[in-house]
């Protein structure tokens, strides 16, 4: 399976955070399984992270993805196509969860999330609890 970590997600999976939920930690540590992290998240932990929103040190993340073995995910013009295609609806305005499921969608991986909204997209999702 291939998997791709939404922010919060991965957050909680580097802090051994229980709200991943025992089924969603049993997939992402699985060897046989691809676990991927979008540098989308890391933009957008930066950016939380400056305004005040979250305490986070970039190095220790990105050492604690490169330490977990998960894939850093870059972005691609056929994710900025597939964004521009994604439906709008007027409750879900973050363009950062938009990202994400637009790389979950164009690389056909399996998106990991709490976010309420995802399903409203037609990915795959694991829920997190």
């Amino acid at each position: 399976m291939r998997l791709l970590f939404d922010t919060h997600a991965v957050l909680w999976f580097l802090s051994a955070d229980t709200r991943l939920g025992a089924a969603a930690t049993t997939l992402v540590t699985d060897p046989d399984n691809d676990v991927f992290v979008s540098i989308a998240s890391l933009w957008e932990i930066t950016i939380k992270n400056r305004i005040g929103k979250l305490q986070a040190d970039m190095v220790a993340v990105t050492d604690a993805i490169a330490g977990a073995g998960l894939t850093l995910l870059d972005l691609k013009p056929v994710h900025l196509t597939t964004l521009q295609r994604l439906p709008v609806f007027a409750d879900h305005r973050d363009p950062f969860d938009h990202l994400l499921i637009a790389q979950s969608l164009s690389e056909r991986l399996t998106f990991v999330s709490n976010d309420r909204h995802a399903p409203r997209y037609g990915i795959d999702l694991v829920r997190c609890s």
